[in-house]
């Protein structure tokens, strides 16, 4: 999904993986109540911050569909777009490429200070990750 991607450590949100407008599109479709929105309805999303032309917005989202953050139909003559992942399957996703993208020494010391930010997790979080760890030992049995 994420092919060359750059984290910005120094950014929040959606912005530590992806560029200013294309982050703040997701977190508008994330946000928003309506299941679908098609590129009008976005721009005046987004125009009531700043003036984007329709094109800009257009080929934004057609962006985050090459990126599979949107998926798309076709209604009459124009597409109405929908997330294609919840933020939070978007975040797992950014860490998994991040993990990635670390050598084994770097992938080991991320390792270690998730187990270190453990030690202060509430019950309701340990219990949730060692059903992910269940989880996957079933996996890995099959």
């Amino acid at each position: 999904m994420f092919e060359n991607i750059h984290i910005r450590p120094d950014e929040e949100g959606a912005r530590v993986a992806l560029h200013d407008l294309e982050a703040e599109i997701m977190e508008l479709v994330w946000s928003d109540e309506r299941d679908e929105l098609d590129v009008g309805e976005m721009q005046t999303l987004l125009n009531e911050e700043r003036d984007l032309a329709y094109t800009t917005v257009m080929t934004t989202m057609k962006r985050l569909f090459d990126k599979d953050l949107l998926d798309r139909h076709k209604e009459g003559r124009k597409y109405v777009y929908t997330p294609e992942m919840s933020r939070s399957d978007f975040y797992a996703e950014v860490a998994v490429e991040v993990m990635k993208s670390l050598p084994d020494s770097g992938r080991r010391a991320a390792m270690s200070a998730l187990i270190g930010d453990i030690t202060e997790a509430d019950a309701g979080t340990l219990e949730r990750l060692e059903s992910l760890i269940e989880t996957r030992k079933r996996d890995l049995e099959e």
